[in-house]
């Protein structure tokens, strides 16, 4: 196949391992401010997805809490495949920080008792959310905490 523009489309998505964290790449600036975004895979690509509800509401929590713990997130969107989110941070490449950052950021979606923002006046589309569901994607994502390392290998 030929060489696409954007990054995650030279990835070979039958060949990745979910669940994992891994740097996708890296844009430097014009006064040396680089930026790194990460690939946060939640779900095994074209095998299983996030619900919408529960994708949007911890989007909607981890892009509040993320910044408690990180102080140069740039941002964290979801993919549209609904597998998972890139993070972009501002100067920061030391891999094991930002998966400290994550799962502190994971775990206080375990710990909310609402989905920050869920409301019309914040938020494009206040009906779709649910906390519960948001929770049970936080749960599975650091149930495998100790594979986020691991991009290549076995399909689990």
């Amino acid at each position: 196949m030929p060489k696409m523009n954007v990054e995650s489309f030279n990835l070979d998505h039958r060949k990745v391992v979910a669940p994992y964290i891994r740097l996708a790449s890296k844009s430097e600036g014009t006064h040396g401010d680089v930026i790194y975004k990460y690939d946060l895979r939640f779900c095994q690509p074209n095998k299983e997805h996030m619900e919408m509800p529960g994708l949007h509401s911890i989007e909607h929590l981890m892009a509040e809490n993320i910044r408690n713990h990180h102080p140069d997130v740039v941002d964290l969107s979801p993919m549209g495949c609904q597998t998972g989110f890139y993070l972009s941070v501002l100067n920061d490449n030391d891999y094991n920080n930002i998966q400290d950052v994550m799962e502190k950021t994971l775990n206080d979606v375990l710990e909310a008792d609402e989905v920050p923002a869920c409301n019309e006046v914040q938020c494009g589309w206040a009906a779709s959310h649910s906390l519960e569901g948001a929770k049970d994607i936080a749960g599975k994502m650091l149930a495998g905490r100790d594979q986020w390392d691991e991009v290549f290998g076995a399909i689990r």
